[in-house]
């Protein structure tokens, strides 16, 4: 290989020899003329350095160039525009327009009990649904458990409860399918309130 290279540059094959000659004499010629720079770089340095620090002493704001700090004269426009930002910061944006209640998308003709929370109803932790749910600390009775359900569907029981909307926060025993327990304070009411047999909607 090394061979191959020497006869192609003997012959100055592709013209190697003749245009590395060329750019050595021209990189030599520019190297002459700028010779006298080396004599002063150490100066030419010092004064680009002072240069800089005497535009920061005597001219800071073009060398610093900061919008913020700069003493700015805005037109009338300008100045209507940034009042009328400021104004509608304060102002009241109005209120999204309520959607109706959206029609159940689905009805389950099932039983249902009721059941507190007391341990030997639930587990150790009665006041915690299977959501994770803290039903004693709420105090609200619109939880219900139910297997068949997501966790979180809201459901409705009209003709037991009318428009009171329950949610599904539960889980019964795994033997349970289609059926649904509504929780209540007190047992006494969950023992009164027995088993119906009535229409769910599922929204």
């Amino acid at each position: 290989m090394w061979n191959i290279l020497k006869i192609n540059w003997q012959e100055d094959k592709w013209y190697s020899r003749t245009i590395s000659s060329s750019c050595y004499q021209q990189w030599i010629r520019l190297e002459r003329r700028f010779t006298f720079l080396r004599r002063y770089a150490t100066n030419l340095s010092a004064m680009a350095f002072v240069a800089v620090v005497a535009s920061y002493l005597l001219f800071p704001t073009v060398a610093n160039a900061d919008i913020e700090s700069e003493a700015v004269r805005f037109d009338e426009m300008t100045v209507n525009l940034i009042v009328w930002a400021m104004q509608n910061k304060t102002e009241e944006f109005g209120h999204l327009p309520q959607s109706p209640d959206a029609a159940p998308r689905r009805h389950f003709t099932i039983p249902i009990t009721a059941y507190t929370s007391d341990p030997r109803q639930t587990d150790d932790t009665p006041c915690i649904t299977a959501s994770g749910l803290d039903v004693c600390e709420r105090g609200i009775e619109n939880i219900v458990a139910a297997n068949f359900l997501p966790l979180g569907t809201r459901v409705r029981i009209p003709e037991l409860f009318g428009d009171r909307i329950f949610y599904v926060e539960d889980r019964m025993n795994a033997r349970y399918h289609y059926k649904m327990d509504v929780w209540m304070h007190e047992i006494i009411d969950a023992k009164t309130f027995g088993v119906q047999f009535t229409t769910v909607e599922v929204f």
